[in-house]
């Protein structure tokens, strides 16, 4: 093993910001072991050097044999990047309990397990870093349709900021990554889910709406532009590489300026821009379409 690489798992890697961040970290001269369960859709990765590996990270299994594997090769880990995960949308009362579980099996109890199997040999070693890839919707912001996903992401943020003590004292750093809209396949996803749980009933305006939103935003004509994964990947590897790195990174642009907004404002007027946007989403051209902010429709002043 050349003892000058430094060696990294990236979870999620078989698209968007996790396939974007091993391809970068391959071309910086990281040993990269890129981790998903779809092998198959990693292939390309192959030609950068980069190892594929099957794992849910659900799964107890395949997260020990994979953590194994790296070990026996390359006999360390310097890092972790946790970033698999996915976005279950839909009216907290249409959510099944299995569902809702599964959002947190995912985005948490799964991203904490696969972190404790790589901390005794950070530990070892005396350094390492495990950046989370979380979400600006885990910071402050939250959305209808998409409790149980903030949820998530909310409880990524303390785990984070808990970790990140624990473990400082042995020379491992933790940081959490906060990315904004991301063109990846996290829209179309989240849009399905959300029509699986409320394309029905008492929200099925509003999750018709929202979905409708989405498949706009992925396709480029909805009113958010959406960041390429290679700008998030290139801030998880700044906060790889950096001697210091920051407790969080918020990227790009966008969900910066919505943090700075949600700081200033009152919460009653950041609620009713949130609204606003989502009113948006349905139909760009007539915003009375929309359930979610209708008051022009009561006869009141938007």
């Amino acid at each position: 093993m050349n003892t000058t690489e430094k060696v990294v798992l990236v979870t999620g890697a078989s698209s968007g910001i996790g396939k974007a961040t091993a391809a970068l970290l391959a071309g910086k001269g990281w040993k990269v072991y890129a981790a998903a369960r779809r092998v198959e859709a990693m292939r390309e990765l192959a030609g950068l050097g980069v190892v594929a590996l099957a794992m849910d990270v659900t799964e107890e299994r395949q997260r020990r044999e994979a953590v194994e594997e790296i070990l026996r090769r390359e006999g360390r880990i310097d890092a972790l990047v946790n970033n698999a995960g996915y976005g279950s949308y839909g009216a907290l009362e249409d959510v099944s309990d299995e569902e809702a579980r599964r959002q947190f099996d995912v985005n948490v109890f799964g991203l904490m397990a696969l972190t404790r199997l790589v901390l005794p040999s950070m530990r070892s070693q005396g350094r390492g870093r495990i950046v989370n890839v979380g979400s600006v919707g885990g910071r402050l912001v939250a959305t209808p349709m998409g409790g149980w996903y903030h949820a998530t992401k909310f409880a990524l943020e303390a785990l984070s900021d808990s970790l990140r003590l624990e473990v400082r004292p042995f020379g491992i750093e933790v940081v959490l990554i906060e990315p904004g809209g991301v063109a990846t396949e996290w829209s179309g996803i989240a849009g399905r889910g959300l029509l699986v749980a409320s394309g029905t009933g008492a929200y099925a305006k509003a999750a018709k709406d929202m979905a409708d939103g989405f498949e706009a935003i992925g396709r480029g004509k909805g009113p958010v532009t959406l960041a390429a994964p290679e700008v998030i990947a290139k801030v998880i590897a700044h906060a790889l590489e950096t001697g210091r790195p920051k407790n969080r990174y918020a990227a790009p642009c966008h969900a910066k300026i919505i943090l700075f907004l949600h700081w200033l404002l009152p919460d009653r007027c950041f609620d009713a821009m949130i609204m606003k946007q989502l009113a948006s989403l349905g139909d760009p051209g007539d915003k009375c379409r929309c359930s979610f902010t209708c008051r022009k429709r009561r006869g009141q002043t938007l």
